[in-house]
């Protein structure tokens, strides 16, 4: 065990999270920070029944786990700020908090002299960024972003130290908070991955026999099939290639995604709703993935590449940090077909034996070590600074 680690784990923490709905990319970061000190206790805007949150600390809720505001978060979201101000977070009975936001976590009152680190998804997209959330695309919303903005910059400087999940968020927290971030890559089942050679063989017979109905040679497009995700391109990908395509997920755009399938000029497979085992025998099985949308990190890309498959992702966003121009995949401009077009053949040019190698940096291990060295570090600066102010 290193000694930052032992230093941080020491401690007793706090973590902070928005809600749980489900257990997606930012969840698994807060439920990882609990496991990295030791199941620590958790405070949450709320919790749904059908989440289930492993570890012996306590999990907390505030006033909008009550009906009726629990789970519905646009009616909740004007008291957001304002909740997050008065919960147990103010009691001192803890040596940090770690917060984990992408709304307005970030703003929680913590009690007098507890240092408050916080790690960023983003600042929230639908103040800042409103081109990339349509929650923020309406007058209502862009009229409430005048009011928040300077109360979401103000609360952001009271964080001890702020980690940004990718160099593309924190050039965000930066424009947008005044801050500057170190830059901590989320936390991905890189190991597990790694581990098997076939996950093919850790299917069951229904799911054996869906992968064998599959072209041998396909696009993989995978994630929720909602319209940000752009997996329209993947079909474009396909039909520029003149590869066959296979898209995975599910969604609200499943009816639009199938009838611009209809129309392609190659064959479209749906696999809908995969399960983790089935979504990594595609990703081995696939020629390339292809990852259009603007995302903050983006988990989907590093998974890809974990199984040594080539990674096609926007030269916008976070993941064109994991995927490595001419290493592990190729950028391409988005909405421009001859781009679209090179990059796929660049990616599938690549030599696929040492792709799975350079997923190494984003594994659940790489992000606890440097969690408690951002955490211990903090702390052995700040503490002779405390010092000192005390003295004056």
């Amino acid at each position: 065990m290193s000694y930052e680690k032992r230093q941080s784990t020491q401690l007793r923490a706090l973590v902070v999270h928005e809600w749980f709905a489900s257990i997606g990319g930012s969840e698994n970061v807060a439920t990882t920070i609990r496991q990295a000190f030791n199941g620590a206790d958790l405070l949450c805007l709320w919790r749904d029944k059908s989440v289930t949150l492993q570890g012996d600390g306590r999990v907390m809720e505030t006033v909008l786990s009550s009906r009726p505001f629990h789970g519905r978060k646009v009616l909740s979201l004007p008291l957001m700020p304002f909740v997050w101000r008065r919960t147990h977070a103010r009691r001192r009975k803890w040596d940090i908090a770690i917060v984990s936001s992408h709304l307005f976590a970030h703003h929680v009152a913590v009690a007098k002299g507890m240092p408050k680190f916080v790690y960023v998804h983003t600042p929230a997209r639908y103040i800042w960024e409103p081109e990339f959330d349509e929650r923020g695309d309406s007058l209502l919303a862009r009229a409430a972003s005048v009011l928040l903005k300077p109360l979401d910059r103000f609360r952001a400087q009271e964080a001890i130290s702020v980690a940004a999940n990718s160099e593309f968020v924190r050039q965000r927290v930066l424009k947008n908070w005044k801050r500057d971030a170190c830059v901590i890559y989320p936390p991905v089942e890189v190991t597990e991955i790694r581990g098997v050679a076939d996950w093919s063989a850790c299917l069951d017979d229904d799911e054996k026999s869906l992968l064998e109905t599959l072209p041998v040679d396909f696009i993989l497009g995978a994630s929720r099939f909602i319209p940000y995700k752009r997996l329209d391109l993947a079909i474009r990908a396909g039909e520029l290639t003149r590869t066959p395509v296979v898209i995975a997920g599910a969604g609200p755009e499943e009816q639009r995604l199938r009838d611009l399938a209809r129309d392609a000029c190659v064959s479209v497979d749906f696999v809908l709703s995969p399960s983790n085992n089935l979504l990594r025998a595609l990703y081995q099985r696939a020629a390339v993935f292809v990852f259009p949308p603007v995302e903050d990190f983006g988990i989907m890309p590093v998974e890809a590449i974990a199984t040594g498959t080539p990674v096609v992702s926007n030269l916008i966003g976070g993941a064109s940090e994991s995927v490595l121009e001419g290493i592990t995949g190729a950028h391409f401009q988005p909405d421009d077909d001859e781009s679209l077009l090179s990059a796929v053949n660049r990616a599938l040019a690549l030599d696929c034996t040492s792709i799975a190698k350079h997923s190494e940096r984003f594994s659940r291990e790489k992000f606890e070590q440097r969690l408690h060295q951002w955490v211990s570090t903090t702390l052995a600066i700040s503490a002779p600074a405390a010092r000192n102010e005390s003295v004056h």
